[in-house]
């Protein structure tokens, strides 16, 4: 699924401009990509689409409380990034809100922190959020490429 959906990110920039589903299918299909992976993803995207955000005010001196199945699910890397795009004023509480939700829909025991970036940039793509170059980048990138010294 998250392969789908960063091919949608890479092939319609514009979340508006994407085909629809029907349409859709038919070219993943064409791409390579199996039907239930299709289904699958196409049905996060939709369920995606249709959320509301949630009216969070942003306030310095609010914090969010995790749900113990949120913690075990996603994890300190997961939460620890969610606190850092939210800190760096990337995310809204209520997008984080919305990120959380799609996270907790993921089919693993434990969202990877590779996936929950993917996760991330679609709620910020889908919201037609203006993505500077280097936040992309750093949600694209799975930490494999990068060099320690």
């Amino acid at each position: 699924m998250i392969d789908i959906l960063v091919y949608l990110f890479a092939n319609y920039q514009d979340f508006r401009t994407r085909p629809r589903t029907r349409t859709l299918k038919r070219k993943l299909s064409a791409v390579g990509f199996r039907d239930d992976a299709i289904s699958v993803a196409l049905h996060w995207l939709d369920g995606l689409k249709s959320a509301s955000e949630l009216d969070c005010p942003a306030s310095h001196g609010a914090f969010r409380v995790y749900l113990d199945q949120e913690k075990r699910k996603l994890g300190i890397d997961c939460l620890g990034f969610l606190a850092f795009l939210e800190a760096a004023e990337v995310i809204t509480p209520a997008v984080r809100e919305l990120v959380v939700e799609r996270a907790m829909m993921m089919e693993d025991d434990r969202v990877p922190l590779a996936k929950f970036k993917i996760v991330v940039l679609i709620v910020l793509w889908s919201r037609e959020q203006d993505l500077e170059p280097l936040v992309v980048e750093e949600l694209l990138d799975d930490g494999s490429s990068r060099l320690t010294h």
